[in-house]
């Protein structure tokens, strides 16, 4: 179940505004009728959350809004935020799908917030800080940047994310700066809708402190924040870690499974893994997914260690919208696997509609695998889960594998759309959509929200100014 990133992008640049000097586009329109023939044709999702009137309605505006002369960022904003109406956590303008040109033009430029942060309660509470000025130390509050309220700034900025259905803890996550991308959502939205210069006016609550403050800090470029990067699963780097923070605890950290341009062997780091895990006779397994918004079907490897018997997989049927590609598309659809232009006899036509779609062959359930952990296991989680790692605590909640400890996942019960994808090049614009092919539809009905977690912990501010990690805390006692 492919998330962020399919290709990973490059390299920092230049210290204007992204978009600054570029030239109008003109009349782009003709790229939304590629754009609606697609999506209608082949995402499974399009009518999850929206009716037909609605979404052609919307791709009427966003033809109108394109005939007119703009700026490529501007035609990046207003179909970014069209995509969002989908409401499909794999449905954007995928940053890492853009092209080197593109990349360079609107993201590689950008002047950026001096420090990492989480919303809390719709504040902006620092967590890192890439400035030296010491009222931007983990746990102070910004109230303002440049005079417009950070409350309204995330306002400005949510149609924007992209998330399944009504899942605004997942949007919200999103808008977060935490290291965990090569570009951060909330770096690319708010530079390109507010264009910050060489510093900002910012007005703070210092940590511990309730007076405030207002002082001007100097902007930062993108290779100053990757320098703080959580995880960059490129090349053969070890990204995850076995830690054992008490005799009889382990902790495996896995702050990302897009394991696609990686030669690491991940595989070869569960078997070492639980192989020590055992050798040390552990009694208490914690499994950090915090961040981790998805990639490859990892969590399948661990889940078949912590049980004695098959897990059958949910309930959710697997559908596309065609069965080949008509050749009126093809010239705009760029991919990874020929396959995914047909389906041939994988695909069973329904009366809907749609297509079943077969699965691999050991699609229907987890086999055990050893060696068997059977201590008490605990999932960290929080609302960057939302491909992969979604299903994943799914397994562990429903098959009572261990418990779910943190905030609610992002996600959505009712059904993802990924697994397979193109990537529709847009050729007047030169954007770049995703296209999911597989939707996942469940079998009885099911909410449309993320799923809670056993044990809730929410973050404080007082514990990001001291420093302590209450979730981790919690699953340690």
């Amino acid at each position: 179940m492919l998330t962020r990133r399919s290709f990973a992008g490059a390299s920092a640049g230049l210290l204007f505004a992204p978009g600054a000097f570029a030239e109008p586009l003109g009349d782009i329109s003709g790229d939304i009728a590629i754009l609606r023939d697609a999506y209608e044709t082949l995402h499974p999702g399009l009518y999850r959350y929206n009716t037909p009137h609605d979404m052609s309605a919307r791709f009427d505006a966003l033809a109108r809004a394109w005939s007119r002369p703009q700026t490529r960022g501007e035609a990046y904003l207003s179909l970014s935020r069209f995509l969002a109406t989908i409401k499909c956590g794999h449905t954007y303008a995928n940053f890492y799908n853009q092209s080197e040109q593109v990349q360079g033009e609107l993201f590689d430029a950008q002047r950026l917030l001096p420090f990492h942060f989480a919303w809390i309660d719709d504040r902006m509470v620092v967590l890192r800080t890439q400035s030296s000025d010491p009222r931007l130390g983990h746990g102070a509050e910004i109230l303002s940047i440049d005079g417009r309220s950070t409350r309204g700034i995330l306002r400005a900025l949510m149609p924007y994310a992209r998330a399944d259905g009504s899942n605004d803890d997942k949007r919200r996550a999103l808008l977060e700066v935490r290291g965990y991308d090569r570009y951060e959502t909330f770096d690319v939205f708010y530079s390109l809708q507010f264009r910050p210069g060489a510093s900002v006016r910012l007005r703070a609550r210092p940590s511990n402190s309730e007076r405030t403050e207002t002082f001007d800090a100097a902007t930062i470029g993108l290779a100053t924040r990757r320098s703080l990067l959580v995880a960059d699963p490129d090349g053969n780097a070890a990204v995850w870690t076995l830690a054992f923070p008490r005799p009889q605890t382990a902790r495996l950290t896995m702050p990302t499974w897009a394991l696609y341009n990686s030669e690491w062997n991940w595989r070869a780091f569960l078997d070492q893994s639980f192989a020590e895990i055992a050798a040390r006779n552990a009694t208490k397994l914690i499994i950090d997914i915090r961040g981790n918004e998805g990639g490859d079907d990892c969590g399948d490897l661990i889940a078949a260690r912590l049980t004695d018997t098959p897990i059958a997989r949910e309930g959710y049927a697997r559908r596309t919208r065609y069965r080949q590609t008509p050749e009126r598309l093809d010239q705009y659809l760029d991919t990874w696997d020929r396959s995914f232009r047909d389906w041939g006899d994988d695909a069973t036509v329904r009366e809907d509609g749609f297509y079943d779609l077969r699965g691999e062959t050991d699609a229907d359930q987890i086999e055990p695998l050893g060696p068997r952990f059977r201590g008490a296991v605990d999932v960290l989680i929080d609302s960057q889960n939302s491909s992969a790692t979604f299903q994943f605590a799914s397994c562990i909640k429903n098959n009572r594998l261990g418990r779910l400890i943190g905030a609610p996942t992002g996600g959505s019960q009712r059904g993802i759309n990924g697994g397979a994808f193109f990537f529709l090049r847009l050729p007047a614009s030169g954007l770049e959509a995703d296209v999911p092919l597989i939707g996942r539809f469940p079998m009885t009905p099911k909410p449309d929200a993320g799923l809670l977690p056993d044990v809730a912990i929410a973050l404080t501010r007082e514990d990001i100014a001291n420093g302590r990690d209450a979730t981790l805390e919690f699953a340690l006692s």
